[in-house]
């Protein structure tokens, strides 16, 4: 096994790409199967609604269970929970591969989520274990750029597998990517939480220990801050399949047309972020990164007032401003959130994904099929998300300011 990185110690290429694979379960898990949609609902005798839960169950139960794969990790090791995780996946891509009726492809899928998060959350809490300051910033950045490949990667994949052997390969390609990467963290993934720093798994003390998250104002503002801040992404990603093929008039092999300059942008800002750490304080970075967002989101609505049918690449653009924002902010938004409990790191982890899934799981199945019929409903849901993120990222600023 690979030993401990030292803290401060400069990321390795290898590690950063591992942790940025080990991310790609949750964006492969939803965005691979969209432009199977329309198979899938052939072969189970399903509408598009049915096939909308597939993305909702996925995201509440790995919503659920990311409130234990940060403890878990607190008090087990970080290398024990991505391992278990990965396995887990494996086997529930076997199953969904598997399933003849979409009841058996809901719980499957809500097995991939179960088990799908851990190497999102844990990788988090890692890159903190190792890195402080300005060299956290610039990790994190890096991962998040490596990993916004999977959401331009996967419906193209998705639908090049779909079109070529039929949704159930689907599956069977993430259970075979998994197993790849089941090999990698075996033989490479370090131990970065020793047992001396490991706290109790006790319900009662787990219990209190988010109690006071809850209840911390300063926790709760970031942790929502961040939540708004990419749902105003993710509601053109659970609506991707009536967003590419109905409003754009693109064809199940062309989801790139959407998601490479949507992951475009996530790369630059990450990349921007990266460069301004250490140069800028994380407050400005935040406030950048905001600022970026609501002109995107402003332009993409003007754009829908102004063309009564949109068309590509026109209708994406904006879109890809405003994940230029969001990968601006995202970062140090998560960095500030952790910083605020550096011994319980996987618990605040897990609990701001947790929020953000189930902010997630409503956009999939309550906003995006109200929105999703019209450019202009989800242009104004994408701003509305950046609003709320904007005024919590504030509200925070002002508690911290009365603080000191």
């Amino acid at each position: 096994m690979t030993p401990p990185i030292q803290a401060n110690t400069a990321p390795s290429v290898s590690f950063v790409l591992l942790l940025a694979a080990l991310a790609m379960f949750g964006p492969f898990s939803i965005d691979t199967i969209f432009p199977a949609f329309p198979d899938i609902e052939g072969a189970l005798h399903v509408g598009p609604v049915q096939m909308q839960q597939t993305i909702s169950v996925y995201l509440l139960s790995y919503a659920c269970m990311s409130l234990l794969h940060g403890p878990l990790s607190d008090s087990l090791g970080r290398r024990p929970v991505i391992i278990a995780g990965v396995i887990v996946f494996t086997c529930a891509s076997v199953g969904c591969a598997y399933a003849t009726s979409i009841w058996q492809l809901l719980f499957f899928r809500g097995l991939q989520g179960v088990s799908a998060g851990s190497g999102l959350i844990v990788g988090r809490a890692i890159i903190r274990d190792c890195f402080a300051g300005a060299d956290a910033q610039r990790t994190m950045s890096r991962v998040t750029m490596v990993f916004s490949i999977a959401p331009a990667v996967a419906p193209i994949v998705g639908g090049i597998i779909t079109t070529r052997y039929g949704w159930e390969a689907i599956f069977w390609f993430l259970a075979l990517f998994s197993l790849v990467l089941l090999a990698a963290c075996w033989q490479w993934l370090p131990e970065t939480h020793p047992k001396a720093a490991r706290v109790v798994l006790a319900p009662r003390q787990l219990s209190r220990r988010y109690a006071h998250m809850l209840s911390n104002p300063g926790y709760m503002l970031l942790a929502a801050s961040a939540s708004f801040n990419f749902s105003a992404l993710f509601l053109y990603i659970s609506s991707a399949p009536v967003f590419v093929l109905k409003h754009l008039h693109l064809g199940p092999t062309q989801f790139g047309y959407l998601f490479v300059p949507v992951i475009g942008g996530m790369m630059l800002g990450a990349f921007f972020s990266g460069r301004l750490a250490g140069r800028y304080e994380a407050a400005q970075t935040v406030n950048i990164g905001y600022q970026v967002m609501v002109v995107g989101c402003a332009v993409n609505i003007a754009y829908c007032l102004a063309v009564p049918q949109v068309s590509w690449p026109w209708a994406v653009l904006p879109v890809m401003a405003q994940c230029v924002g969001i990968a601006l902010s995202f970062p140090t938004l998560t960095l500030l959130m952790l910083d605020l409990y550096p011994l319980e790191r996987g618990s605040a982890s897990s609990m701001q994904s947790f929020m953000s899934l189930l902010l997630g799981a409503v956009v999939a199945g309550v906003i995006s099929p109200l929105l999703a019929n019209s450019p202009l409903h989800m242009a104004v849901g994408a701003l509305i998300s950046a609003g709320l993120g904007l005024v919590t990222w504030r509200g925070y600023r002002r508690v911290t300011a009365r603080k000191t």
